[in-house]
């Protein structure tokens, strides 16, 4: 895992001023695109989240942009299918909040990039569950929250790599 969080840190870790979704204010920032754009460092990602998908999952939530690329890459490797979770629902078309199976009695595991506050997940959540899906985990690439962003709404983070990896494998490289 420290290679993986190396390789992460090297190529995802900006430093600057960034505001995120939140709107709180960060000294740097991790472009998880650039490692989601990168076939091999997404690959190596979404191995390490097939053991982190819950028994019983029935489908991948990708959750717009970031989570979608993971999600496909999770669901070619475990077979399950993938479910793309927009930001809000079209308004035109189907006006589908999530494009692909029936969310309905089907145990959904949300696959998302970066999680700092959980609002992005928080949102898609409350929208999947009044559709009646059972949602109650979320894996994530990189977990940069303080805590427990998602205990309100009765959500598990699981992460492949955390803050705390990432820094220490930013020192180690640095050391």
């Amino acid at each position: 895992m420290s290679d993986l969080a190396r390789d992460i840190d090297a190529c995802c870790r900006l430093t600057g001023t960034f505001t995120l979704r939140s709107g709180q204010v960060a000294s740097e920032y991790f472009d998880k695109y650039l490692f989601e754009s990168d076939p091999v460092l997404l690959g190596r990602v979404a191995a390490e989240m097939v053991s982190l998908i819950p028994e019983g999952t029935e489908l991948l939530g990708g959750l717009e942009l970031g989570g979608v690329p993971i999600a496909t890459a999770v669901s070619a490797r475990t077979g399950l299918p993938t479910l793309f979770v927009r930001k809000q629902a079209k308004e035109y078309g189907t006006c589908k909040l999530a494009e692909g199976p029936s969310v309905d009695g089907r145990r959904i595991t949300l696959i998302e990039d970066v999680i700092t506050t959980g609002g992005a997940v928080r949102d898609a959540v409350g929208a999947l569950r009044a559709a009646g899906a059972i949602v109650d985990t979320v894996v994530c690439a990189i977990d940069r929250s303080p805590g427990d962003p998602l205990a309100d709404v009765g959500l598990q983070v699981r992460a492949v790599l955390t803050k705390a990896d990432l820094d220490a494998a930013r020192g180690a490289a640095q050391g």
